[in-house]
């Protein structure tokens, strides 16, 4: 079953969700810790559970392991009060549904995720427009799965081994997203790094972090295949 395994970010990748994320977990944190003016930390590309974390941290809060699985239970509530908002103010990125049917239909790739969303929300954002059909959710790596990011790529290499009996290699895995933390999780977890210029970083910065490939969008179907394919 495939050649080729393709583990896609989500925000600013594939979506933009104009910032609903970002309040949904401020609003949550601020329930759970009671501090409604408490200190937000920012940092595109990390997990949910590192980005928790940070914000523990950043506001002198004691981290035990109960905190986490807590805190998740009050943001999956604000994310199902506050879904009309992500399909009112979000939208696709250029490219992406063609690209991610492409990689659908094509026996030789296996497609799924790798991103710092938890799971159900990746599978909320991806279902509010249409493309949840596309990727093999089971197969992904998530934010509540590991604080860092590059142990995710492991986990998902797992899955897919697990459920398909094939092992992919350094050499056939590649990672999409737009971050340097997304650079980062791929030469960290052994994958090649498809870096898009669609978020807040741009190319340069990309590079340096060391992207094998930078591309403006995924607009363009035969470019992204060609950097896909290596």
């Amino acid at each position: 079953m495939g050649t080729l395994l393709v583990l896609w970010d989500i925000d600013k990748t594939l979506l933009d969700v104009d910032g609903v994320g970002f309040e949904i977990f401020s609003s949550a944190f601020a329930e759970f810790s009671g501090i409604p003016q408490h200190k937000d930390t920012r940092g595109p590309g990390r997990t949910e559970w590192r980005w928790f974390h940070d914000t523990l941290l950043a506001n002198e809060l004691q981290v035990t392991e109960e905190c986490f699985p807590r805190f998740l239970r009050l943001q999956d509530a604000q994310f199902e009060a506050r879904a009309a908002d992500i399909t009112q103010r979000g939208r696709v990125l250029p490219g992406v549904p063609e690209i991610l049917r492409y990689c659908a239909d094509t026996s030789d790739v296996v497609s799924s995720l790798l991103t710092g969303n938890a799971r159900r929300n990746a599978e909320r954002k991806l279902r509010a427009f249409g493309l949840d059909h596309f990727v093999d959710f089971d197969l992904g790596g998530y934010g509540d799965d590991h604080m860092e990011r590059g142990e995710l790529v492991e986990i998902a290499r797992r899955r897919v081994y697990e459920r398909t009996g094939t092992q992919f290699t350094p050499a056939t895995t590649v990672i999409v997203g737009d971050t340097p933390n997304d650079v980062r999780a791929a030469l960290d977890g052994g994958a090649r790094a498809v870096a898009v210029a669609t978020g807040v970083t741009a190319a340069a910065d990309l590079r340096a972090a060391g992207a094998d490939v930078i591309l403006d969008d995924l607009a363009d179907t035969e470019a992204v295949l060609e950097a896909l394919l290596g």
